[in-house]
């Protein structure tokens, strides 16, 4: 029972005031962002060149430590203006604690994903020659897999830290999530052809899919209507443009 006087609030401010931190070895904690876009009927990372130890000359995924007055969702947006990107889709992935994943410190790295339309991304690297957008190569299909690889100019990039494993779990996510959410569309600019959506959905999943009941399948979902447009400036028939228009996006 709680006596006249007595001000739990005043202990709890006095407890803070004495208490220390250091008595308790506490890791590091960062964010890891996989930046992905769809082109040419595959999946396509951002990587950073690493100029520094450890892993230097390695590939890695853009990142940071989290400082200690910015939540995780401020830090990933930091890392995106970065590498000169804003507005983009993001999720929090996976978060990625082994003891030894990094050499420096023990360091737990909360991964998240983020989705940009290839346009988009082709700016983020105008000037930056420390960053190199490479083709995912996905040795295994379904949703489940090991490690995957990029491809750099010559050869597959050597990849840094478990940055591998946290690529690979963006492209699993990204399979399990397609028949259900509509997350190809942060792929695509916001005009597109039922073609660019095929391609993109056959960049996520590794396959090729069934045109026509593709198209039924997506018009009859009505997750997308036809804006009335079609394509400029091409040599074939122009298509005919449509938007997404879920309404919980607006």
């Amino acid at each position: 029972m709680q006596r006249p006087g007595d001000d739990p609030r005043a202990d709890e401010q006095a407890f803070l005031a004495d208490y220390d931190a250091s008595r308790f070895p506490h890791p590091s904690v960062a964010v890891d962002v996989v930046l992905i876009t769809a082109h040419e009927g595959r999946l396509w990372a951002l990587m950073a060149r690493r100029d520094e130890h450890p892993h230097k000359g390695d590939w890695a995924l853009p990142g940071s430590f989290v400082r200690m007055d910015e939540s995780l969702e401020a830090a990933v947006q930091r890392v995106l203006a970065r590498v000169g990107l804003q507005d983009v889709f993001t999720e929090q992935l996976y978060t990625f604690g082994a003891v030894a994943r990094d050499p420096r410190t023990r360091v737990i790295a909360v991964a998240y994903y983020a989705l940009v339309d290839y346009d988009n991304m082709q700016q983020a690297l105008r000037g930056n020659s420390a960053l190199h957008l490479g083709a995912i190569h996905v040795p295994w299909k379904g949703l489940e897999g090991e490690d995957v690889q990029v491809d750099g100019p010559d050869a597959h990039l050597p990849i840094a830290f478990d940055h591998a494993r946290m690529l690979a779990t963006a492209v699993m996510r990204l399979r399990g999530k397609l028949d259900y959410a509509p997350i190809g569309f942060e792929l695509l600019p916001e005009r597109f052809t039922l073609r660019r959506l095929q391609r993109v959905h056959e960049s996520v999943l590794g396959h090729s899919v069934n045109k026509d009941s593709f198209r039924r399948r997506m018009l009859a979902e009505g997750f997308i209507e036809a804006t009335g447009e079609r394509e400029q400036g091409v040599l074939h028939r122009p298509a005919e443009l449509y938007r997404f228009c879920n309404p919980s996006r607006e």
